[in-house]
């Protein structure tokens, strides 16, 4: 690699102007703008204007130049310019008189404008072409755009037009289609860092990895700003740079802090996070800053999670980084990393409005440790749990379905048969062990009745209901129907439609959950099949819908209803009658 003038002395020259890439072949991440450009200069078709846009220090000016450089070597129009005749040399110095380069924001007038193009009708003096480039072009007043706007539409064949914007939604439509445009993209913090990593090995200065893996991420996809912050961290670290000095230097959160909040957050360890915080506050930093990190971090998390060989392709991480991100990934499920990154976002927005950023900061944790599946909202929930712990008695094998007879029963009885449970009596000890086994619907007995369905489809329903699932693994349990079971195994069954709910993380959690209340020797396995009619979703939906209609046909049917309507030729709304104990 070689730097501005070919050679590694010039020590004032900060790193951003030494390591200016002088061809295309040095310009890093932009390879869709260099090939397009570089297949028009190879086949002659040349455009009078271009347009070039992206984020500060991506490249523009630099393209811009180069751009000149190939159209005016002396070797001939060509997309890889020599760099040591006259024009290559003088454009790199900044001396080529038939290259004007002017600050659009400083430029701003139409009289500045008309100098330009005044000048423009003039032949080349030395090179092949005269070349304009307009920087910050969005910047030029609205009389100085009109009146580029011919010589920009039909300019001489002598003179082309180079404008570069950080903003092109500000230019002109009719600037915007007299042009070519390219749009440069921010560049990803790994190629920045490796790109750091060669210049600082050209310039003999030693740099850790997690060092320049922060710079990376702090320069926001700026090359430029990389190599800006890189000469800071030289004069910060005195000769070399170490990741402690550029936190320092930055002010950003350590990576190891955020780790351990995660760590804190997973072991669900309320007095490990507030230390955390109270540190976090007596060193001064940004707690903004510290939310925002966290933000990135718990990214980097879920594509580890969905994607992991997506993000290993994505992240330069050190070695003892990526370790802990893998016990991170093994302790927090995709869930719960979303529900972090959802509080974290939230809890940056709010900062303003808290008593003040200790407790904002303070408050954003313990929220995500209240919210957290299994953590805080399930110790809120504990007193019912001795109900749980009833089935002591561990004969597992008691854990069985209802016998079939009271099903027949339940089957055969009259809707209005409703106390036909009161068959209970045939087996009066059994309460205790009951509440070991799946257990009875209670909640719609006539239901059962009418609906002439295998009790377990229902006895199903009232497990889903006590099992206190959350999210996917819930609306899993809902949409499945229980089509066999003996005293140690249960097979559940999923509709194709929704097959997408199939996912392990969901399955193993409802496993858990069954588990949990019925023994660990309780084999469940759920299949895949035809269409199925008796999940606790649907069962709940027949339920409603029969709720729904007894009530319109009991509001119908009443008297003082029926002379209303007859009396004045209304209707009845059946849309805003709801059967008691239903909320809106």
């Amino acid at each position: 690699m070689t730097d501005l003038f070919g050679e590694s002395a010039s020590p004032a020259l900060a790193l951003a102007r030494k390591w200016r890439p002088r061809a295309f072949a040095d310009l890093k991440g932009q390879e869709h703008v260099v090939r397009a450009l570089s297949n028009a200069l190879t086949q002659g078709r040349l455009h009078h204007a271009y347009l070039l846009t992206g984020t500060r220090g991506v490249g523009k000016t630099t393209l811009a130049r180069i751009l000149a450089k190939c159209l005016n070597c002396e070797t001939g129009v060509t997309a890889t310019p020599c760099g040591v005749c006259s024009s290559c040399t003088q454009i790199d110095a900044g001396r080529f008189v038939d290259l004007l380069e002017l600050d659009a924001a400083s430029n701003t007038g139409v009289d500045n404008m008309r100098e330009v193009l005044d000048n423009a009708q003039y032949a080349p003096t030395v090179g092949r072409y005269k070349v304009y480039i307009i920087d910050e072009v969005h910047m030029l007043s609205k009389p100085a755009f009109n009146s580029m706007l011919k010589t920009l539409e039909e300019p001489p064949a002598h003179v082309k037009f180079i404008l570069a914007t950080t903003d092109p939604q500000k230019i002109p439509v009719t600037v915007l289609s007299r042009c070519l445009q390219f749009n440069l993209k921010p560049m990803p913090p790994v190629l920045v860092a490796q790109h750091l990593a060669e210049v600082l090995a050209e310039e003999n200065v030693h740099a850790e990895t997690a060092a320049l893996n922060l710079l990376a991420r702090a320069a926001a996809g700026s090359m430029r700003d990389a190599l800006s912050l890189t000469d800071q961290a030289i004069a910060y670290g005195g000769g070399a740079i170490e990741a402690v000095g550029v936190e320092a230097m930055l002010g950003t959160v350590r990576r190891d802090y955020l780790f351990d909040l995660l760590d804190a957050l997973a072991a669900n360890d309320a007095d490990s996070l507030m230390q955390q915080a109270q540190q976090l506050a007596e060193g001064g930093m940004a707690f903004d800053a510290a939310l925002q990190d966290m933000g990135s971090l718990l990214t980097q998390l879920a594509l580890m999670l969905h994607a992991p060989a997506l993000h290993k392709s994505g992240t330069g991480e050190a070695g003892g980084e990526g370790e802990r991100m893998q016990a991170a990934a093994s302790r927090l499920d995709a869930e719960t990393v979303q529900l972090y990154y959802q509080i974290a976002l939230n809890g940056r927005r709010d900062l303003p409005y808290a008593p003040d950023e200790v407790s904002g900061f303070c408050m954003t944790l313990l929220r995500m440790l209240a919210f957290a599946p299994g953590s805080g909202g399930r110790v809120a929930q504990a007193p019912p749990a001795p109900a749980r712990a009833i089935p002591q008695a561990e004969p597992a094998p008691r854990a069985t379905m209802p016998p079939p007879k009271p099903v027949a029963a339940m089957e055969t009885a009259p809707p209005a048969a409703v106390p036909a449970p009161v068959a209970v009596p045939d087996t009066p000890p059994e309460p205790p062990p009951d509440s070991a086994r799946f257990p009875a619907a209670s909640s719609a007995p006539a239901m059962v009745a009418s609906e002439s369905t295998p009790q377990g489809a229902w006895d199903w329903l009232a497990v889903v209901a006590s099992l206190r699932l959350g999210g996917m693994a819930k609306m899993l349990a809902d949409h499945c129907e229980l089509v066999a079971q003996t005293d140690d195994a249960v097979t559940l069954r999923l509709a194709e439609a929704d097959k997408h709910l199939l996912d392990r993380a969901y399955q193993d959690k409802l496993i858990a959950a069954l588990h949990d209340k019925y023994g660990a020797s309780l084999k469940v396995t759920v299949e895949l099949g035809a269409a199925v009619a008796k999940t606790p979703q649907q069962v709940r939906t027949r339920i409603k819908d029969e709720r729904q209609a007894e009530a319109v046909a009991a509001i119908e049917s009443d008297p003082f209803v029926r002379e209303l309507v007859e009396q004045f030729g209304g209707q009845v709304d059946a849309s805003t009658i709801q059967p008691l104990g239903e909320s809106t």
